[in-house]
């Protein structure tokens, strides 16, 4: 079955699900409302899940996403004055899954995305609030100085969805986390002896991915109230971190001020009833916003956009594709949001000196099988087949 489609949204979700939709014969128009495509954001893990989905979308794309990737063998947890707490076993990981997770800047991933679709397939912008039914069950959909009437609408509009909002009106929408982030990708290259590490101190989490060029993104989350901002946010990063253990003064020496993102973290709390609603669905952060602390939010909005594409192709009409689509994602997707949320309580978001000893003690006791079997349990999934 084909038809035509418009996706809201050219962030990493959108533009796979794009690629999945054309390949299973759908024609795609990615509308994005940003004017320029300036491929903000700083870095991204991607687990073994969602580098088959990217296989799963495209063999080629995958093995252009390795190439550009920088694979993550070591490193693992310490404290913030260097401790180790634990560590990473990435070969193990590889024999367990065939791929070890992969760092990349967003902005090379979004390049890579973009570059598997026709220039023509992309408009940008162009922002999309709502969108209208017809009579014929089609969807009429403004964008620019016209209305496009489509098959399918899919909102990959980001936590706050203004088309989630439309189509569940009584739902409370995204809610603060209680814990804020800043990140941002290191000027030039800084010498690392980790793929991938993470720090947890009281109440706060300091964490860098290496790239292949020798830059690194780094990120800082902290528990803040909502809407805390600084006149200088990297002199705050140096005071609330620059006595943590290196590399983390090198990380924040090698940035410039104006490279440095800091975003509120907002999570759906409040699961969603359902992932489509006419012939609109929802998808990425519009359907499960979660917090980061399984790395693991644009590795589901790529399995949703295998699923979705896989799904129309094999029903019969739109309306089964996305029954299909809702029945197979909402509650895998649902399940991880769950899982991050709570992994940060246990972890990031600990504040109290004696929960953080417990939490410390309890990773410095544990086999590293266990941390391996913890990410085995999200990231070993399959992808449907897109024939």
């Amino acid at each position: 079955m084909g038809g035509s489609a418009v996706v809201v949204g050219g962030g990493i979700g959108g533009l796979a699900v794009a690629i999945g939709l054309r390949r299973v014969g759908w024609e795609v128009t990615v509308v994005e409302r940003a004017p320029v495509l300036a491929d903000v954001g700083a870095g991204i893990s991607l687990h073994a899940n969602g580098l088959r989905a990217l296989d799963a979308l495209d063999a080629g794309l995958g093995a252009r996403v390795r190439a550009a990737a920088r694979p993550q063998y070591t490193g693992g947890t310490r404290a913030p004055a260097g401790r180790r707490l634990a560590r990473m076993d990435g070969a193990a990981l590889e024999r367990e899954l065939g791929t070890p997770i992969v760092g990349i800047s967003r902005a090379e991933l979004h390049r890579l995305l973009r570059a598997a679709l026709p220039a023509q397939c992309l408009v940008v912008g162009v922002e999309v609030t709502s969108v209208v039914g017809t009579d014929s069950g089609r969807v009429r959909v403004p964008v620019g100085n016209g209305v496009k009437e489509v098959d399918l609408v899919v909102a990959a509009d980001g936590v706050h969805s203004r088309l989630r909002a439309q189509l569940f009106p009584d739902h409370p929408g995204p809610t603060y986390s209680g814990s804020t982030v800043v990140r941002a990708i290191t000027e030039r290259p800084v010498g690392l002896d980790a793929d991938f590490e993470l720090t947890w101190g009281g109440g706060a989490e300091f964490g860098h991915i290496a790239f292949v060029d020798g830059r690194a993104e780094w990120h800082a989350v902290y528990n803040a109230p909502v809407g805390v901002r600084y006149p200088d946010v990297l002199a705050e990063m140096r005071r609330r971190f620059g006595s943590w253990h290196e590399p983390i003064p090198a990380l924040l020496d090698g940035t410039r001020a104006d490279a440095v993102l800091h975003h509120d973290i907002h999570e759906l709390v409040t699961p969603l009833p359902a992932f489509a609603a006419g012939r609109i669905a929802l998808l990425g952060d519009a359907a499960h916003a979660m917090t980061p602390h399984l790395g693991q939010g644009a590795c589901q909005a790529l399995e949703d956009a295998v699923v979705l594409a896989a799904a129309l192709a094999a029903e019969p009409t739109v309306d089964a594709g996305l029954s299909r689509y809702d029945a197979e994602r909402r509650p895998r997707s649902q399940a991880v949001a769950r899982a991050a949320r709570q992994a940060g309580r246990m972890g990031q978001r600990l504040a109290h000196p004696l929960a953080v000893a417990v939490r410390d003690t309890a990773l410095r006791l544990a086999p590293s099988r266990v941390t391996v079997r913890a990410v085995l349990r999200h990231a070993d999934w399959r992808p449907p087949e897109l024939g």
